[in-house]
């Protein structure tokens, strides 16, 4: 099992689930769902936070938050 801290910069990954089900509400309500394409686009200096491409819009996550999304790498 993959999951979004794992993507390296430019790498694009699908959603297919999630660990936790109260950041999953979080997520879904900022358009992280379940078959939707995911791009890693920046990484801060000491490697948190990230930033993915969702949705056609720029979301910053915590590594934290990233480790509860499963993916799929494409």
């Amino acid at each position: 099992m993959q999951t979004l801290d794992s993507l390296k910069l430019g790498q694009s990954a699908i959603i297919k689930g999630f660990t936790d089900e109260f950041l999953s509400l979080k997520l879904t309500e900022m358009g992280c769902f379940p078959g939707e394409t995911v791009k890693l686009t920046n990484v801060a200096p000491f490697g948190d936070p990230i930033a993915i491409e969702v949705s056609g819009y720029q979301l910053s996550l915590r590594k934290q938050e990233a480790r509860t999304v499963i993916i799929e790498i494409i």
